[in-house]
């Protein structure tokens, strides 16, 4: 889809910030692109102005709803997807399950207005890398960028517990069936990947686990690697996620 034939609230970004200066260097480095999916064209506005002054980051894309936003993801294949949930016609949940499944090497940061609801809960389960309040601070959504770029997720692991917790009545078990044997993947697992994986469950770091399981904490992390392979998983905090659904840890 070209410029000219996009809508007019989606629509392929390019070029600098008016008066911005370019560092000689900045070529050299890696450049974050970054898709911006929302409603709100002055909040977009916002975002493109707080990215175009970012070294490291362009402003690639705008999309005002989800339909919007996956064309341009397949079209643009963007670093990171910041998408707003609550959006007229395909929301920001269903685009974001669609996107990960065609463009899988996209990132998705959900924004939404409160850290525990069922919007930043239904994110994470279609695949994103975690949520951010709409009011962080600008040092705050860059930051977020730059770690979920990185392959990091942006959500604390006990966090991502308590909004499980709270929402942990829809989640069905994999496979319709109940325990833990539901997931097939869990056979790829040896007995003490299991073990991590249970923990890392419960919002442990890989200092608690190394700890509760008498191991070393880079013994843990390799470990817990291993698990995000096998387990075909992005990141931590869908490790958390996978835990739950499959039964390994429940509601305490």
């Amino acid at each position: 889809m070209t410029a000219e034939s996009a809508p007019s609230d989606a629509r392929p970004a390019g070029g600098s910030a008016p008066g911005r200066t370019v560092p000689r260097d900045e070529e050299a480095l890696p450049v974050i692109r970054v898709l911006l999916v929302d409603d709100e064209p002055l909040l977009r506005m916002a975002f493109t102005m707080v990215l175009d002054a970012q070294a490291d980051m362009q402003p690639v894309g705008e999309a005002g709803d989800g339909a919007q936003a996956l064309r341009l993801a397949r079209e643009l294949r963007p670093d990171v997807v910041l998408m707003d949930v609550r959006m007229p016609g395909t929301d920001g949940i269903e685009a974001t399950a669609r996107i990960i499944e065609s463009c899988p090497r996209s990132k998705v940061l959900i924004l939404t207005t409160f850290d525990l609801d069922e919007y930043a809960f239904a994110g994470l389960r279609a695949g994103a890398s975690g949520f951010l309040l709409k009011n962080a601070l600008p040092e705050e959504l860059l930051a977020a960028i730059r770690s979920v770029a990185a392959g990091d997720a942006v959500v604390a692991p006990r966090i991502t517990r308590r909004l499980l917790e709270n929402f942990a009545h829809q989640l069905p078990a994999a496979g319709g069936a109940e325990g833990p044997e539901a997931d097939e993947r869990l056979a790829r697992l040896t007995a003490r990947e299991r073990e991590v994986l249970v923990e890392v469950g419960r919002g442990l770091s890989n200092t608690e686990i190394a700890a509760s399981l008498h191991l070393a904490e880079a013994t843990v992390k390799t470990h817990f690697s291993r698990v995000l392979v096998k387990l075909e998983l992005r990141d931590r905090v869908q490790a958390v996620v996978f835990a739950y659904e499959t039964r390994l840890v429940r509601p305490t």
